[in-house]
Parts: C-alpha cells; structure tokens; sequence
C-alpha cells in the first residue's frame, strides 16, 4: 500500500473511531493537530510520513480514557499500522511519539527523541491553547464532572504521573496547572511563535473571568 492509501485508510479509521466524542479529543481536534504537525514539519525539515500518522493516532486510545494506561495508545496504533502493512520501523516511530506526547504533570519531564515527536508534541499542545484550548477545557471538565471554579480550591504542581492523572481539581485550575504552562515548553521555534499569541488570549479571558467572578465587571 502506497503512503497516500495509508494515510486516507487511517484518516477514515479515525474519523470513524472518534465519531461522537464530546470531551475535546474528537476527530476534528485531531485533524487541526494533524494540520499543525504537518506544517510544523515542513518548517523544521521533519519526516512528514511519521509525523502525519502520528498526528492522526495521537488519541486513538488516550490514557485519560483507558483507566491511566500510557500503552493503550501505542498498542492501538501498531495494530492499526501494522494492519496496513506500514514498515516496522516507521509504525516504531510513531508508536513511540503516542506514547511520549502527552503532558503528565507540571514537574514531570516528558522530553521527545525525535523531531517528528516534537513537532507532533507542540502541535498537540497548540491546540490546548487559545479560544480552542478554552473551549476544550471546559468541555472535558464537564465529562469529568468538576467545578467550573471554586476558590477555596487552590492549584496544584503535580510531581509524578499518578498525581496529575488522579487529580480532579476544577477547570480553572486546569489552566494554572497545565495550560499557562505550554507556551514555554514547545520544543521548535515555529510552534514557540504561535504559542505567544494563543497563550496571551487565554491569559486575559482569565483576567476577564476573575473579574466577572467578583463581580467586578
């Protein structure tokens, strides 16, 4: 099979195995990071065949979804691969970057081998900011059934995995302990100019949510 049929095969694949999703890790979450990992990739001279499919794969299994475990993903992602007879060693790089790409707590080190990883990594996190990541966090704070906000609820920095992955502090919360985060921690000089803009936004919708909340606006 040619990388063109591949890369429609697994588009289908995921269009169908997302349909319905309503906490912000739907198919069209994956394709916006599969449009920036793709652009991000071109700019920094990655192996767009990699890159893509990991884009497209990213969340196929999400650990947030699979009772914590950092491998559902990977194991979906080389059965599916493998299925389409994509060579072992491109289906161990991109197995690679699923299992590697999510943020796992303020004060846990979730460095990429890779450029392709990279770039997939910064990618996906771009897309957890601005009026998008707004609107995503708050969709998954619904499912999860936390407080929008609560001030007697102060936020936390998480220091391993089980901590950040246990935690069901409020939305607002969220934003101090992942989403203010990002913008320092892209990995290329291209992600680090769209993160400027996209984290100024989110931090003056704070500003204007805390406002509001006081009753000062």
């Amino acid at each position: 099979m040619d990388q063109t049929a591949i890369i429609e095969r697994t588009v289908e694949f995921v269009r169908d195995s997302l349909s319905g999703e309503a906490t912000g890790h739907d198919w069209w979450h994956v394709d916006r990071v599969r449009a920036l990992a793709c652009r991000l990739g071109r700019e920094e001279g990655a192996d767009l065949l990699v890159v893509e499919l990991a884009a497209l794969l990213h969340d196929i299994a999400d650990w947030k979804f699979h009772q914590g475990d950092l491998e559902a993903g990977p194991r979906a992602a080389a059965a599916w691969l493998e299925s389409c007879q994509v060579e072992a060693g491109v289906v161990a790089q991109v197995c690679e970057i699923i299992g590697s790409v999510s943020f796992k707590g303020a004060q846990v080190a979730t460095p990429m081998a890779t450029l392709e990883g990279q770039v997939v990594q910064d990618a996906d996190r771009l897309d957890a900011l601005g009026a998008v990541g707004i609107a995503r966090a708050f969709a998954y704070g619904g499912h999860r059934q936390r407080e929008i906000h609560s001030p007697d609820v102060a936020p936390e920095s998480h220091d391993s995995f089980a901590a950040y992955r246990d935690s069901n502090s409020t939305t607002i919360n969220h934003f101090h302990e992942k989403l203010l985060l990002l913008a320092d921690r892209m990995n290329t000089s291209a992600a680090r100019r769209l993160a400027h803009g996209r984290d100024s936004y989110m931090r003056s919708f704070l500003k204007r949510f805390h406002s509001e909340w006081e009753g000062e606006s």
